[in-house]
């Protein structure tokens, strides 16, 4: 039986070493992952991949990049959530088409609603996310300046806004992913630190590719947590105007 979402976020740590003798499923792991692409994403343009590593070979190799860590050593299976900023006319032409298959099953066609989204999708994104070297960005970036002077005006639109956009959906969608795991008793820990040029060779990834984090999976040792859960009061983070 499942855990609740309540109970599978208190459940989640960040485990450190693995049980070698613990199977995990493929499949189980699978079945995480589709539940981390329902994440909410910007724009809806889901600018993200996954790659599943189950190969032992792989898994050393990675672990190698991940200096040895115990998280990723003792892993039994890797998920490594992928950016592709550089996807966007893709996943755009993939939002027009659903878009336009759902507008024209309805009877009524050219509403006010039909309209803004297919603009939407068809000029405002467009707009904002082809540049050129990084020149067109800067023009952005002026302009929303000026213009936002007399009103209030969306700002983040150089390239380096947009790869932080793309960046923030991804870690929610394996945020998604890491409850997932934790709602079936599958431990999880999320890692930055690893030599991220290796490992876009060893997965063959484009230089546009960027990795958002890389998420070791198994079922936890005993010594995988380190110690008590541990966060700042309550009442430092939380502001309520």
């Amino acid at each position: 039986m499942e855990k609740s979402v309540s109970k599978a976020i208190e459940y989640r740590r960040s485990v450190r070493r693995y049980d070698s003798k613990k199977a995990l499923n493929i499949k189980d792991v699978e079945a995480c992952i589709r539940q981390a692409t329902l994440a909410p994403t910007s724009s809806n343009l889901q600018l993200w991949e996954f790659y599943h590593i189950t190969n032992p070979e792989t898994l050393k190799e990675l672990s190698t990049a991940c200096f040895g860590q115990a998280a990723a050593a003792t892993a039994l299976q890797l998920v490594i959530p992928i950016v592709r900023k550089d996807l966007w006319r893709k996943r755009v032409n993939a939002n027009l088409k659903f878009l336009n298959a759902q507008f024209e099953a309805q009877e009524v066609r050219n509403t006010k609603q039909e309209k803004m989204a297919l603009n939407y999708y068809g000029k405002v994104i467009p707009t904002l996310y082809k540049d050129f070297f990084g020149i067109l960005g800067l023009i952005k970036k002026v302009a929303t300046k000026i213009t936002g002077a007399f009103r209030p005006m969306y700002r983040e639109v150089s390239a380096t806004d947009l790869r932080v956009v793309a960046h923030k959906s991804t870690a929610l969608a394996a945020q998604n992913f890491m409850i997932s795991m934790a709602a079936k008793g599958i431990d999880t820990c999320p890692m930055e630190g690893f030599d991220s040029k290796r490992v876009r060779q060893i997965l063959g990834l484009p230089k546009s590719a960027q990795i958002s984090m890389i998420i070791g999976c198994g079922y936890r040792d005993k010594g995988g947590i380190y110690g008590p859960r541990f966060r700042v009061p309550f009442d430092e983070v939380y502001h309520k105007i």
